[in-house]
């Protein structure tokens, strides 16, 4: 549980200096993604960038206990 908190950790440090390139990425955009807007609402669900997150730490943390 350790190495896992601190790779974690570790992980959000980078995103968070990557963060002016990586907001430059198509996540929150993919087909998939439902967005509805409308007169006074907006909705709006990643449903495909989920599945993809999903899938890629699904993988990685696969792959790590291995």
């Amino acid at each position: 549980m350790q190495r896992f908190l601190i790779a974690t950790g570790v992980l959000l440090v980078l995103a968070g200096l990557l963060w002016p390139w990586l907001q430059r990425l198509p996540w929150g955009r993919l087909p998939g993604d439902l967005a509805i807007e409308r007169d006074g609402f907006s909705f709006y669900f990643p449903l495909g960038t989920s599945l993809l997150l999903s899938a890629l730490l699904t993988l990685v943390l696969w792959w790590w206990r291995k």
